[in-house]
């Protein structure tokens, strides 16, 4: 694996370090916070009980007084009544009075009403009072007993903070990006390793979800730096140290039987297209009718016609083919691949997404066209790391470009590989 890939497996260790004394030290810690919670709660409970029994208290006095005043009034009317000078002022007074009697039966049944609820809530406020004495009494116990194992697994926890930003350090950070996000959906499981269920044959699964992947997965983590996640779980794929190359690729060879020559010509044998030496099309290779099946369901009429219009684009070009050969495991797309390499360069997606492949210059020694590709291609094309991706809003798709300005941007590149070849004597990397 390249060194970016060699990174990501050593911050997982060390994430994965982190995480385990940090859960260790939840576990330790985890009945005092449930018992912290307890008293936190019975706290709140016990204040909510005594400001209501001091808000019924103050109304209780409130009522008493109004009860009091009402009955100095009522005996002045009384007075007043007995010095009354016909009957019908002595008969105004006595409505009066029995008015105000009348109040103030209802102010002293609400007074019964309220001092009822005072002697209900003094019961609740002792009994909560006594109650979270005894539960803050539990906790300094629970504190006590665990506080040196805490202090040991805290010193553990930091020790293991420096390794694990050490480690983050090492990543660039796009893929620190990637590594962060997935760890954070997947709860620390960022990384899965690729797992070969049958040694007898080249295929491959993800340790972490137990799904098929592709066949070309693991040379694309020996050969390359790119970060490839799993196309069904997401997390980041790596080659664990037990599945060597010689195990991971073939059947190997018996030392007890002879090697079996193989001539060069039939090793590099491949399906020729318009004159390109192409790889074999994969058997599970998506189809053209797929690929616009595909298209249609996302509903974008701007995505399907500009699709329409760079793959016939395409195969209008001179010494480029645009080729459906069953890369990508659950999105339709076509390989382009350009004259003078076996290797596509770019992969346009149903969904509007083109990556771009510009190791495969590189790697074939091609490194002038690499790096023309790149200067013409970038700002149409997204990186191969991304290729699982969920589409987002922001995300760039062939929806939001100019497919004129991409065709006559592929158009030059294509011409600059011809002058290139031209000049080498048509020679086939």
């Amino acid at each position: 694996m390249g060194p970016t890939n060699v990174a990501l497996v050593n911050l997982f260790k060390a994430d994965q370090e982190l995480r385990g004394a940090r859960a260790k030290l939840d576990a330790a810690t985890h009945n005092v916070r449930i018992q912290e919670r307890k008293v936190a709660d019975l706290t709140a409970r016990h204040a909510a009980s005594s400001k209501s029994l001091k808000e019924q208290q103050a109304k209780a006095g409130v009522l008493d007084s109004d009860i009091k005043a009402r009955d100095e009034h009522i005996e002045k009317l009384r007075e007043q009544q007995t010095q009354a000078r016909n009957n019908k002022e002595y008969q105004a007074f006595l409505v009066e009075i029995n008015t105000h009697k009348v109040d103030r039966g209802k102010i002293e049944e609400e007074t019964i009403q309220v001092l009822e609820l005072v002697e209900k809530l003094a019961g609740e406020t002792r009994t909560l009072h006594t109650m979270l004495d005894a539960e803050q009494a539990k906790l300094t116990e629970m504190r006590g007993q665990i506080e040196e194992k805490i202090a040991t697994l805290k010193v553990e926890v930091d020790s293991f903070r420096p390794l694990r930003d050490s480690a983050a350090g090492a990543v660039s950070p796009k893929a620190l990006a990637i590594f962060e996000r997935t760890a954070t959906y997947h709860d620390g499981e960022a990384l899965a390793s690729v797992a070969k269920p049958d040694r007898r044959r080249e295929e491959y699964m993800c340790s972490g979800c137990n799904m098929d992947l592709v066949v070309d997965v693991y040379n694309r983590l020996h050969t390359r730096d790119d970060v490839i996640n799993c196309p069904s779980c997401g997390r980041i794929l790596f080659i664990p140290e037990d599945l060597p190359p010689e195990m991971a690729v073939g059947k190997g060879r018996d030392p007890a039987k002879p090697e079996k020559k193989t001539s060069t010509r039939k090793i590099k044998a491949k399906s020729t297209e318009d004159g390109l030496i192409l790889p074999p099309k994969s058997k599970d290779a998506w189809t053209e009718e797929e690929f616009n099946t595909r298209a249609t369901r996302s509903e974008n009429p701007v995505l399907i016609e500009k699709q329409a219009t760079l793959l016939s684009a395409l195969r209008s070009m001179t010494g480029v083919t645009a080729r459906f050969d069953g890369q990508g495991a659950h999105n339709p797309a076509y390989n382009v691949y350009i004259e003078g390499t076996s290797r596509y360069f770019l992969r346009v997606n149903a969904d509007g997404r083109i990556f771009a492949y510009f190791s495969s210059f590189y790697d074939g020694g091609q490194r002038d066209l690499g790096d023309y590709a790149r200067a013409s291609l970038l700002e149409f094309t997204l990186d191969p790391a991304t290729e699982n991706a969920v589409v987002h809003e922001g995300l760039k798709t062939l929806a939001e470009l100019d497919v004129n300005s991409l065709t006559a941007h592929l158009t030059s590149f294509a011409t600059k590989a011809g002058e290139r070849r031209a000049g080498l004597g048509a020679v086939v990397l």
